[in-house]
């Protein structure tokens, strides 16, 4: 059988998506910058791999891959010259299916560089799925996790716009679902949770389950993003951050959908589940 090659492999949304893959007894490779440093259910191995390994090795890279899960790093945002040449070696390679995860809103949204990824693979005729999911809930505990475990708030310029959030977990049973699913390919998913939620409804949900308060600071973008900059954020990430978080006040994000619980069977994760899955991310 051969194998489905997943980068960002070790992150958030690529772990999950190892996972499931595994669990449907696929072969996986997973891509690392640093092999033998993590084990691997079975059926998964691991290659060494970076969107900046030589692009004249890159067929070798895709040894024995039939599919494809694509993720952009979020320090990327040269995809021309970073992730093109990985899409391009796998047109030449044969890959199948390349399954890209981009962005909610992305085809109205073309600064992105998930608009320019989404471009490059239809004008490549490549066998795409794109997966355009909402916000994820683990950036709680990423992106906002410092001020609410240290301040006990959620630091976010999302003014009193609501947000259908969907669970990382939940993005590796779709990318499971369409990779070993016929009826996939040329098609778009975009996908949210089944709750749409304001941040303040977030933040009640948060102190009932951790047992202290939360509250949401409602912060300006000017503010966010000045704070971003001083703790160190490159340029890029800043003004991918203000990009899409002025979509997220236009309450694009606020729909919720019932994809997940159509491409897999089984419903979204509530935030509240989330929380209650991963209260110990937040202690002081």
């Amino acid at each position: 059988m051969a194998a489905v090659f997943v980068t960002g492999a070790t992150g958030t949304v690529g772990s999950a998506v190892v996972a499931q893959l595994a669990a449907a007894d696929q072969q996986v490779i997973a891509a690392v910058r640093r092999p033998g440093l993590r084990s691997w259910p079975e059926g998964v191995s691991e290659r060494r791999f970076d969107f900046e390994y030589p692009q004249t090795h890159l067929e070798e890279v895709l040894d024995g891959v039939d599919r494809l899960f694509l993720l952009r790093p979020p320090a990327i945002a040269d995809v021309a010259t970073r992730l093109f040449p990985l899409v391009d070696a796998a047109a030449r390679v044969g890959i199948r299916q390349v399954v890209f995860l981009s962005l909610q809103g992305v085809q109205a949204n073309r600064a992105t560089p998930h608009h320019a990824v989404e471009t490059h693979l239809r004008q490549l005729q490549a066998p795409f799925t794109f997966l355009r999911p909402n916000f994820f809930m683990q950036n709680l505990i990423t992106a906002y996790g410092r001020a609410i475990r240290d301040e006990g708030r959620i630091f976010v310029p999302a003014g009193r716009s609501r947000t259908a959030f969907i669970d990382a977990r939940d993005l590796g049973r779709v990318a499971a679902s369409v990779f070993t699913q016929d009826g996939h390919l040329g098609r778009a998913y975009t996908l949210s949770g089944e709750q749409s939620l304001s941040y303040d409804g977030v933040a009640r949900i948060m102190t009932e389950v951790l047992g202290r308060p939360i509250s949401y600071a409602r912060p300006t973008e000017d503010h966010y993003l000045d704070r971003l900059r001083s703790q160190g954020a490159p340029a890029d990430y800043v003004e991918v951050q203000r990009m899409i978080h002025r979509v997220v006040r236009l309450n694009m994000s606020a729909l919720p959908k019932r994809a997940v619980r159509r491409l897999t069977g089984t419903p979204a994760t509530t935030l509240r589940q989330f929380v209650i899955d991963h209260r110990d991310s937040w202690n002081r």
